[in-house]
């Protein structure tokens, strides 16, 4: 095998391992406001989408069907989203807590979650 053989072979081999290495990574969207989310409903109802906000006090209803809440945009309180969520639910989970979610964007107020972070509390008080 020659040298032009050789650095063929190597280029292809290593295209592979890049496509193999990426092909699970999720290469979509980064994080939308709620207040996008709600302004460009018919551009993101049907798809998945990552957001996050603020859980609304007083509608946090956890029961063993699901989990059920309203998420608040960070920057505007006059954005709201429903959500909906089947999973395991994080340990500190409560209403006025600040959260990230992904999940699929059902109707132009409702998102049912498939994963929820919990945003870090802070160390410092004030």
């Amino acid at each position: 095998m020659d040298k032009k053989q050789k650095t063929i072979l190597a280029i292809a081999f290593i295209a592979i391992v890049g496509f193999v290495g990426l092909w699970n990574v999720d290469l979509s969207q980064g994080y939308l406001m709620i207040s996008d989310l709600s302004s460009d409903s018919g551009r993101h109802v049907g798809y998945d989408v990552n957001t996050m906000g603020v859980i609304k006090d007083g509608t946090l209803h956890i029961s063993t069907g699901g989990t059920s809440f309203t998420l608040l945009d960070l920057e505007d309180s006059s954005f709201e989203m429903n959500v909906e969520y089947t999973g395991s639910l994080p340990a500190n989970l409560a209403e006025g807590q600040s959260i990230s979610i992904s999940g699929k964007m059902i109707s132009s107020d409702l998102i049912e979650a498939n994963r929820i972070v919990m945003g870090c509390p802070s160390k410092y008080s004030e």
